[in-house]
């Protein structure tokens, strides 16, 4: 601040960053910035703060008036930076890939004739990656390696995103040996601890996710448990909730789906204040790990909703349909996922390539064999055979045996469908997959049969059978042991059971909030919906008044997109035009495709809350106020409960999440289920 009035909060509230108390420095930033407009030094705290406290967009409005101050004051580096750090920000979270280059172009600009600095260094990463992310593996591998050779002499971060960039890249051209050997050394940073928490998270995350789109899942399980440690103790911003979907997924891998279903829940919790079109990634993992469970109603909700954030949640979805018995819409959707794949770019997975169709391919063969059109299933399952000979991946090599046991079983080549089926059999073994070696027993049984052999067909069904019963045994005794925790209330108080202690408390409004978020494990409330729900105040105990939260006489909270959440909106539809135009100028097609498409979305997101009139549609009653006065009565009822059950309130202290959204996730380790 230029006001040394204001120093000692300044000082407060990096010292609170530091220390991890990041709502509390945003808190205090957040009111310096009203007082008078903020340095740019100080605007990169406040940045840095919103991230870590679950404020994106605030996050990027800081650094471009950053970006916009430190050009005002004739500072082309810092003003650099700024842009930089834009882009990243819109890298990691947004998947707007128009955008990214707009603000990578002004960076450039303004460091046109100066020395090379640490700037030069990130640009060259967001440079590796957005080229990485529309496909252009080339182009990714040279920016990499800039990104490699710049930082290792003024930035070590950069140095090691950008090594985990160049390793992926050598790995989708092929070189899966040679890029395997980068990993290790680029993994060699985030142990290390020398880097700062959002590039160290970056690192991991992006080590995880290119070895999972290998299919290299003991590498990826080996990160992914790395990154687990170090989350608890230094995860910031997203990756609290990344970190997650990858345990995630490793869980449903190894057959702990019940455990993976909480883990991908709390994901999906922690994930929503970040990630924009990229959300449908951990609704998409949700539905996986559901379908697993054979909860497909469930499987198709997450699917579903992963879609209308923008993903494509297939093959997922069209394996639900078949489950569901409609094969025809089933083949419609796998087919339409194949010719016209989705372009939304994503760090998560990868790039439109022969590794992100393989799942693809692996479920066109399923369904189309289903169908009867034997010479689509044929053409996937050789195509998913070439992938995985050239990329060398053991589950590869295994879901491509699986393809052609199903090929050739539908095509009445008994002995080569039997051969395929114990190939698959034996290398999913070997994976440590227990549900896919279900599968590929259910084939070989299913083989046996054809071929006359009811024994061996009856010993393969039945060690089949018994392989997904006790996958989904976690998942059923859990609902079996729902009553043994009970939370009920009678007359002026609430009888609360958990782990064979009973206490009394009088009732308080918080009471009523977690009665409901425990009654709906997993489910998010908003906290509108815990209000309106809520009993009247005058309900509550006459000792214990609390008018601040009744949800009577609230009125109108506002527009659903306040004045500056609009104008960002604007400004990337904006930067998106400017993109558009000049790839059109180039004749570049793929991103012309791109940038309409990003356009279409963001223009969907302001029409939901601006009306035909232009005026902006108004929400039903004041959600922040509601947040915090949700969180408070909550927080107030915890209070008392660990003054009378301690065990119980360390319980809820971990499996409450509080915010605009609420949801109870209880650790897979302690009985969840509850009577109320």
């Amino acid at each position: 601040m230029s006001d040394d009035a204001e120093a000692p909060l300044v000082k407060q509230a990096r010292e609170a960053y530091s220390s991890g108390e990041w709502s509390q420095a945003y808190e205090l930033l957040v009111g310096l910035d009203a007082r008078g407009p903020l340095s740019v030094q100080d605007l990169g705290l406040l940045a840095d703060a919103a991230y870590a406290a679950g404020h994106l967009d605030v996050t990027i409005q800081a650094w471009e008036r950053a970006h916009a101050e430190a050009v005002r004051l004739g500072d082309p580096i810092a003003a650099a930076g700024a842009a930089a750090r834009v882009a990243l920000h819109l890298l990691m979270d947004t998947a707007l890939m128009a955008p990214i280059r707009g603000w990578v172009k002004r960076a450039e600009r303004l460091l046109a004739g100066q020395e090379e600095t640490p700037v030069h260094a990130w640009l060259a990463v967001i440079n590796s990656y957005e080229r990485l992310l529309i496909g252009d593996v080339g182009a990714a591998r040279e920016w990499a390696g800039r990104a490699v050779e710049v930082g290792s002499s003024c930035n070590p971060a950069a140095a090691a995103v950008g090594r985990v960039a160049e390793a992926h890249a050598v790995i989708l051209e092929g070189d899966v040996r040679r890029g395997l050997t980068l990993v290790d050394e680029a993994a060699v940073a985030a142990v290390s601890g020398e880097l700062d928490a959002v590039s160290t998270g970056m690192v991991y995350c992006e080590l995880v996710c290119m070895l999972q789109g290998l299919a290299q899942y003991d590498l990826a399980e080996e990160w992914t448990e790395a990154m687990e440690r170090w989350r608890h103790g230094n995860g910031i911003g997203s990756t609290h909730g990344r970190c997650r979907v990858h345990r995630a997924q490793i869980l449903r891998l190894r057959g702990a789906t019940a455990e993976a279903e909480q883990v991908a829940l709390a994901a999906c919790a922690e994930l929503r204040p970040y990630l924009r079109r990229e959300f449908g990634w951990p609704l998409t993992e949700l539905g996986r790990v559901r379908y697993q469970l054979g909860d497909l109603n469930g499987a198709e909700e997450a699917f579903l909703a992963a879609r209308q954030a923008g993903w494509d949640p297939e093959p997922g979805l069209a394996l639900v349909r078949l489950a569901q018995g409609d094969v025809a819409l089933a083949a419609a959707s796998i087919r339409d996922s194949l010719e016209h794949p989705v372009t939304v770019p994503s760090k998560e997975l990868p790039p439109n390539t022969a590794l992100r169709r393989a799942p693809l391919l692996a479920a066109s063969v399923e369904i189309e064999a289903a169908a009867g059109d034997l010479v689509a299933a044929r053409d996937s399952a050789d195509e998913l055979a070439q992938i995985a000979a050239s990329f060398k991946s053991r589950a590869l090599s295994a879901s491509a045996a699986m393809a052609n046991g199903r090929v050739q079983l539908a095509a009445g080549e008994v002995p080569g469908a039997r051969s395929a089926f114990q190939s698959a059999v034996q290398l999913w073994s070997l994976v440590g997959a227990p549900y896919e070696v279900a599968l590929a027993r259910t084939g070989l049984a299913q083989a046996h049969r054809v071929a006359g052999d009811e024994i061996s067909a009856g010993l393969e069904q039945a060690a089949a059978d018994a392989a997904v019963e006790s996958l989904r045994a976690g998942h059923k005794a859990e609902e079996r042991k729902r009553g043994s925790n009970s939370f009920r209330r009678t007359g002026d108080y609430w009888f609360i059971s958990f782990e064979e202690n009973t206490v009394a408390l009088r009732d308080l409004k918080g009471l009523h909030y977690l009665a409901r978020l425990l009654a709906h494990p997993g489910r998010e409330f908003h906290v509108l919906d815990l209000v309106a729900s809520g009993t009247d105040p005058a309900a509550v105990h006459a000792g214990l008044p609390d008018p601040e939260l009744a949800s009577s006489g609230w009125g109108d909270a506002g527009p659903m997109l306040d004045h500056q959440a609009k104008n960002a909106y604007r400004r990337r539809l904006a930067e998106i035009d400017e993109d558009l135009d000049e790839a059109r100028l180039l004749r570049d097609r793929g991103r012309v495709v791109q940038a309409e498409a990003e356009r279409e979305f963001l223009i969907r997101e302001l029409s939901r809350a601006v009306g035909l009139s232009g005026r902006g549609r108004r929400a039903g009653s004041a959600s922040e106020r509601a947040r915090v006065s949700v969180t408070r009565a909550i927080r107030h009822a915890m209070d008392r409960i660990r003054e009378h059950d301690p065990p119980l309130a360390e319980h809820l202290g971990r499996a409450i999440r509080t915010g605009t959204y609420c949801v109870y996730l209880p650790d897979s380790r302690v009985n969840g289920a509850w009577v109320t």
